[in-house]
């Protein structure tokens, strides 16, 4: 699995350099470049994006304030050439902080921080077999039967869990896309990127919305062609 990145900056030169380091590091994958954070709004309505190389100061939105608008959105690793934004990066939870000029060796670095953030280190694949998974929260380790999972929400650094029989939610710290990868695909897709559902569960789906109960759950754009065949697969 890979990691897909958006690289934004209004310097053509600096976007050509981590281009570069992109493109020779096979652990990623190049989503786009932008030249300031309002182009980078529009990409992220488009595709998926899992970090984003960030410049701190563009004009007309700088890097800190796009930055604050990410709810359930990408990691940010920030790149600046003024080490005094370096706290202020940090606030608003910056997986790494690079001062340009920035060499491939400090890249990698902050790549390999992203690498342990997804989970995306080599692991044996998931069993078909295994039934339940074991998440951290309260403080205490909880086993969660697959079997009693509707559908998974993303929220922010934090996953919530909603089980049926109107069970507490459980929620996690961890990230979906590692989530995603210790769940069976036979049993679970993601049909948005803050949701994954559980396809066992499905009963219903209105206007490109999967219904439980009370509770709507959209299908975007990106993940429509594979739920559309998963559905296709099951119609007569």
């Amino acid at each position: 699995m890979t990691i897909r990145c958006l690289l934004v900056d209004d310097e053509p030169l600096a976007l050509d350099l981590l281009e570069g380091y992109v493109s020779k590091t096979p652990s990623l994958e190049l989503a786009g470049r932008c030249s300031s954070a309002f182009q980078a709004m529009e990409m992220l309505d488009k595709t998926e994006v899992d970090i984003i190389f960030l410049d701190i100061q563009m004009p007309g939105l700088s890097g800190l304030e796009f930055s604050r608008s990410l709810k359930d959105g990408p990691k940010v690793i920030f790149t600046t050439a003024f080490e005094q934004f370096a706290l202020e990066g940090f606030k608003v939870d910056a997986l790494d902080y690079l001062l340009k000029p920035i060499s491939y060796p400090e890249f990698l670095n902050a790549v390999n921080k992203a690498k342990r953030w997804f989970g995306h280190f080599e692991k044996a694949a998931i069993p078909e077999t295994r039934t339940s998974i074991f998440v951290k929260a309260d403080y205490k380790l909880l086993q969660i039967d697959f079997n009693n999972i509707l559908y998974i929400e993303g929220l922010k650094d934090y996953v919530k869990f909603c089980l049926e029989d109107n069970e507490k939610p459980v929620l996690s710290l961890m990230s979906m896309k590692s989530l995603e990868e210790n769940l069976p695909e036979s049993k679970f897709m993601r049909v948005h990127r803050s949701f994954i559902v559980n396809l066992d569960k499905i009963k219903t789906i209105e206007r490109n919305r999967i219904v439980f109960g009370k509770e709507y759950i959209p299908i975007s754009e990106n993940y429509k062609e594979k739920f559309q065949k998963f559905i296709n697969e099951r119609f007569f």
